[in-house]
């Protein structure tokens, strides 16, 4: 499974507008998952001015056999200057949507919820018209502080379940699949105004019947967007790659996705959970959902 198959390639960027924005990310002194992560889709991102910021990195505390990213037991504190910093960036590249996610920082108390909170408002004040999605992760279950997160009002509320509930304790040790579908159910009941999303990866020996099962269960808690993405073994040391999911296949999961009642499905080989996530703002037209002034809790979140 080390040889990809044709449709992987991935063409190279025009060097000139990677370089822009890699000299914003430079004079910010800021991190992306893009590059921390290995993700395939940097040259076509960084060339359409598009990039999804890694905040509280670039070290995880979580060490999952499938990411690229490092390993740190205690990384370092918070930076406080790194919302105005965000916001200024995504000010500079003037982006219409934008994408923030983080390591795990689970030797936090909120797990980083408070830093999300303040990089949504940051962003606010430099770039009022950009919509924000957060890709947040578990929390270590902390309902809480994920209710600081909502508080804040992004318009897309994401967390992956990365994979099918028989593979995390290979997958995701330190993760839970009940945990992570819990979290999306209690952010959708307490914001229901926010667009819920989640992604998986296939190729790392799911059978069509998991995939089936994950996706129903995502839509048992009202998830609204789905992404889902070929697994691409970062370094030998990384889980191996089982076997490649052909474009048709990701066609007819996009198609089943759909027909349940996803009301987006992105699903390709080179899909990621924020691959193309500018297309959410037209969704958002479709889909209208004004954002209420009211309290983020009193529905029974923390109950």
């Amino acid at each position: 499974m080390t040889v990809k198959p044709d449709w992987l390639r991935v063409k190279a960027p025009q060097r000139e507008r990677v370089g822009t924005v890699k000299d914003i990310l430079r004079d910010l002194a800021l991190n992306t998952v893009c590059e921390e992560a290995s993700c395939p889709n940097i040259g076509e991102c960084f060339h359409h001015g598009t990039a999804t910021f890694l905040i509280m990195g670039p070290a995880c505390t979580r060490a999952c056999p499938y990411c690229d990213i490092d390993f740190e037991k205690k990384p370092k504190p918070l930076d406080p200057t790194e919302p105005e910093r965000l916001g200024e960036a995504v000010r500079r590249m003037k982006l219409n949507h934008v994408v923030v996610t983080s390591v795990n920082r689970d030797d936090l108390p909120d797990g980083g919820a408070g830093q999300f909170a303040r990089c949504i408002e940051a962003i606010r004040i430099a770039s009022p018209g950009t919509t924000i999605e957060v890709l947040i992760p578990d929390l270590c279950g902390n309902w809480q502080a994920l209710e600081v997160i909502l508080q804040a009002k992004p318009e897309v509320l994401n967390h992956n379940t990365e994979t099918v509930a028989r593979l995390y304790r290979r997958v995701r040790p330190q993760g839970d699949y009940q945990r992570s579908l819990e979290l999306l159910k209690r952010a959708k009941e307490a914001a229901p105004w926010t667009y819920t999303k989640s992604g998986i990866m296939v190729g790392i020996g799911e059978t069509d019947a998991e995939i089936k099962e994950v996706m129903m269960d995502l839509r048992g808690v009202d998830c609204d967007i789905l992404t889902i993405g070929q697994y691409m073994q970062p370094t030998p040391l990384h889980l191996p790659v089982i076997n490649w999911v052909t474009p048709d296949e990701f066609e007819a999961w996009r198609v089943f996705g759909e027909s349940v009642g996803f009301l987006q499905v992105v699903a390709s080989p080179l899909t990621r959970s924020s691959y193309h996530a500018e297309q959410v703002r037209a969704l958002m037209e479709r889909y209208p959902r004004g954002r209420t002034t009211e309290t983020v809790g009193e529905t029974g979140f923390l109950n």
